[in-house]
């Protein structure tokens, strides 16, 4: 039997997708390392582990993130049971240590540098990456009949720019800067708001840009106030369903269906490598 606390399993981002997948593997008894940006951008962020990078700590979900300055306070956190957060977006600690599993859980659309070489057992999660060239398997990130499939030869389907449909809605959910500058935010995480309603402003060089609710619904997540955007920059989700206020604090059913691929393709590996 494998001792799941020799495994060392690293994840590249921790935003809400990846905290989905890190929140399993956690669960499951693998030690899990996030390596993170500086200023993450997470939309939805009270499900994102990603947010310890400025607060320190963050909880999801009963398991807590503790934000970490190197690779031996890593270890000092995970020995207490917890996941550490370090800022690592070009992976220097693999300088010092060579995980079990490497999971490239950023989601940019494009692969930021993942490759075979960095671990015995390599997984992207969505476009970007080719299974069998990039890294080990590709797990696909779309809504619909294919979430979660596990690739082992070829990619993931292409990024179409529009958002996966939630109430009716899908591209209209989705709320982008309408200019270059700081975002001021006027409401909060499980606000309801009305379409046209004031949710934010963008102060600029030559003053305020106002950032409008698109339609009705709950405000689903929205990046942090004060955080330096560009026009046509992802700031803010709106669901149409009023009645998901509790989901508003909850990994979504995409990242717990992502993350069970993960799961499911980290034993698989297993299985074929004998280890």
């Amino acid at each position: 039997m494998s001792n799941r606390k020799e495994q060392l399993i690293i994840v590249r981002g921790g935003g809400d997708i990846a905290t989905g997948t890190i929140h399993k593997l956690h669960r499951c008894g693998y030690p899990v390392i996030i390596l993170e940006t500086g200023f993450p951008s997470a939309i939805r962020r009270h499900v994102a582990f990603s947010e310890a990078a400025y607060d320190g700590t963050c909880e999801v979900e009963g398991v807590v993130c503790v934000h970490v300055k190197d690779y031996e306070e890593a270890k000092q956190v995970l020995e207490q049971g917890e996941v550490p957060l370090l800022e690592d977006p070009e992976c220097r600690i693999l300088e010092t240590v060579r995980p079990w599993a490497l999971i490239d859980g950023i989601l940019a659309k494009k692969n930021l540098g993942t490759s075979r070489q960095m671990a015995d057992k390599t997984i992207g999660l969505g476009p970007g990456f080719t299974a069998g060239r990039d890294v080990d398997l590709v797990i696909e990130t779309m809504r619909g009949h294919n979430l979660g499939r596990i690739i082992g030869n070829g990619s993931a389907q292409p990024n179409t720019g529009t958002p996966g449909i939630i109430g009716g809605y899908g591209k209209e959910r989705v709320i982008h800067s309408p200019a270059k500058g700081i975002l001021m935010t006027r409401c909060e995480i499980g606000d309801k708001v009305k379409k046209g309603q004031r949710i934010a402003t963008v102060v600029t060089g030559h003053g305020e840009v106002a950032v409008e609710a698109t339609l009705d619904g709950l405000l689903r997540g929205m990046i942090r106030s004060g955080y330096p955007v560009t026009e046509g920059f992802k700031i803010a989700d709106i669901d149409p369903r009023e009645s998901e206020y509790e989901n508003c604090f909850l990994i979504s059913d995409k990242a717990r269906c992502i993350a069970g691929a993960v799961l499911e393709g980290l034993l698989y590996l297993e299985e074929k490598q004998g280890r």
